[in-house]
């Protein structure tokens, strides 16, 4: 599995999450086998003020992602996400990327559903 987080910096699993997706400065992307962490590389994001919401997503979706673990994500990307079937989860309370993370792995982080998705 593929997991990309909205990151701060380009740390890694040590990167400071973003709070939203699109405006994110890096995806921290993180590969999973097995439930267990093999792999971690900080990729930087498209420019939002240049490319646009959409272009943002689709920038994303390029990463090969099958999932995404954000805090925070309005309703047209999760939309987008869903459709192209890349599962967006919520973890709103762990500023580390690893240690959220290590959380999504114990399955504690749930499906982020429409409901959930920020009103801007």
């Amino acid at each position: 599995m593929k997991l990309a987080v909205p990151s701060e910096t380009d740390a890694g699993l040590e990167s400071i999450r973003s709070g939203h997706f699109g405006h994110a400065p890096y995806f921290t992307v993180v590969e999973i086998e097995d439930g267990k962490v093999v792999s971690a590389s900080s990729v930087k994001n498209a420019d939002h003020d240049a490319v646009g919401c959409g272009g943002v997503i689709e920038y994303a979706m390029s990463l090969g992602i099958d999932a995404m673990l954000a805090v925070g994500m309005g309703l047209p990307p999760l939309t987008r996400f869903n459709a192209a079937g890349i599962k967006v989860y919520s973890e709103r309370n762990t500023p580390v990327v690893g240690d959220a993370v290590q959380i999504f792995l114990m399955g504690l982080c749930p499906e982020m559903r429409a409901e959930d998705a920020c009103r801007h």
